[in-house]
């Protein structure tokens, strides 16, 4: 496809939203010289004041809120669809049956792009190994662009992108599924784990998991796949790969090319000698999950070509990023975590198996259909204290603890917003214990979303702070 291929074209988008990646897509096409943007979304025109305000100015579209009619999906060049619009939706088949393209913003930016990209997946972890992949890459002078990551656009990355700029891909499986449809998948490619996630969107974990899959499904021989040799759900996926393999492992050399870290150091394997790289301590990364991030950022640096002595650079200035078992602040003794990018149970499993000091945990929320069982045993076992946010998941958790603990005369504090929850938190705390925000837990229903959860949670400590 080439990028002219928009000019005088009518074109639906199906689903504007409120987090930036539908007025991306509409602002691309403005650009691109499309004839007509028909943008229509199940939500009304008052619950999207927030992204209608920022196209005033563009004369070309016409808006059709609060419901959909068929003729846009049917009677138009092309249709491009929100990631969280299932392709089983009635108006997508409709589009299909009447052979109408239907696209979404990754299949058009792979197909758009002429650079390198590295796609980056997994149930958790993606955006911190994408967002270390980048800091390495921009560390070593090569000049790579973002994608993907957060509640950022995509398409308007394309400008942007210089001659030889790396694109660093951040792929949900959402974003996955449309890269099946185009026959595409990364030259590089980073497979980080599998979890139960998204069981309210999927109808199992195979399904999920086959989306998944498209990070390498049409890979090359020439290509490399990064993948994590600690899961046990993907060694079973490995043999479909065609192309080159690199593991990476917490639990020592996974044969011939691996990253892997052992007795706190990290080590390359590139098949003839095993180098250091660094040791766990330089890196200060808080967390095992945090190392096994950096252990596979790692390995995309060795297979995209940098030297060894580029890579220990390079990994000493990478940064760690907002929500995800990021440092706040210590008060009174007090630390401060904020892991609000915890939103299934065994994030949050992970980020309480981390630390060594006493937690009070800060959890809960809304449900995805999924199985709180471990968590609420570790909770029971390792967790000093808990504070609830309210949510049909946190009934659920509640539930589990109360059954390992089997005790009817227990009782939880269950707060309606982050500030009465911090308080909590920090009014049952000790000096040297540690506060935890990692819910394990979607956000929708108190929060927009886990970026404002986690905002909310930082906001509550700084207040507390201030009024010492």
């Amino acid at each position: 496809m080439k990028i002219d291929y928009f000019k005088n074209k009518k074109v639906t988008v199906f689903g504007l939203g409120l987090l930036g990646g539908g007025l991306g897509v509409v602002k691309f096409l403005a650009k691109q010289g499309v004839k007509k943007i028909v943008v229509t979304d199940i939500k009304t025109k008052k619950e999207l004041k927030k992204s209608l305000d920022q196209l005033k100015g563009i004369h070309n579209i016409e808006f059709v809120l609060g419901y959909h009619r068929i003729e846009d999906f049917t009677k138009v060049d092309m249709v491009i669809k929100n990631p969280s619009i299932s392709w089983n939706n009635k108006y997508i088949k409709r589009a299909l049956a009447n052979k109408i393209p239907v696209e979404m913003d990754s299949s058009l930016f792979f197909k758009l792009c002429k650079n390198k990209i590295i796609g980056v997946t997994g149930t958790k972890g993606k955006t911190t190994t994408a967002s270390m992949i980048f800091d390495i890459l921009k560390n070593a002078g090569k000049k790579p662009i973002m994608v993907g990551v957060g509640q950022t656009s995509v398409l308007d990355k394309l400008e942007k992108i210089k001659k030889n700029s790396p694109v660093v891909f951040e792929l949900s499986s959402w974003r996955l599924s449309a890269l099946k449809n185009a026959k595409i998948s990364p030259p590089i490619a980073v497979f980080k784990n599998i979890l139960p996630d998204h069981l309210n969107y999927y109808k199992g974990m195979e399904e999920y998991l086959e989306d998944k899959k498209n990070i390498f499904r049409f890979q090359k021989s020439t290509s490399w796949l990064v993948i994590n040799g600690d899961d046990e759900n993907l060694k079973e996926i490995i043999e479909e790969a065609n192309s080159q393999i690199l593991r990476f492992s917490l639990n020592g050399r996974q044969g011939e090319r691996s990253v892997f870290c052992e007795d706190g150091v990290i080590y390359i394997d590139d098949g003839v000698d095993i180098r250091k790289v660094a040791t766990t301590k330089e890196l200060n990364l808080h967390s095992k999950h945090n190392i096994s991030n950096v252990l596979a950022a790692i390995g995309v640096a060795f297979v995209y070509g940098l030297r060894l002595k580029e890579i220990k650079k390079s990994i000493s200035k990478i940064n760690l990023i907002a929500h995800r078992m990021e440092f706040v602040d210590t008060i009174n003794g007090i630390s401060y975590y904020n892991d609000s990018a915890a939103t299934i149970p065994q994030a949050t499993v992970a980020a309480i198996k981390s630390f060594d000091k006493p937690i009070i945990l800060i959890a809960g929320g809304a449900d995805k259909n999924l199985d709180f069982s471990e968590l609420g045993d570790v909770i029971a076992k390792k967790v000093k204290g808990v504070v609830f946010l309210k949510g049909d998941a946190t009934d659920k958790i509640i539930a589990v603890i109360k059954r390992k603990i089997k005790s009817n005369h227990l009782e939880f504090e269950i707060k309606d917003s982050m500030k009465k929850a911090v308080e909590e938190a920090t009014r049952c705390a000790e000096k040297g214990d540690i506060i935890l925000l990692s819910p394990g837990t979607a956000s929708f229903g108190v929060f927009v979303n886990e970026f404002d959860r986690g905002d909310k949670f930082k906001e509550a400590v700084k207040e507390i702070k201030e009024n010492l």
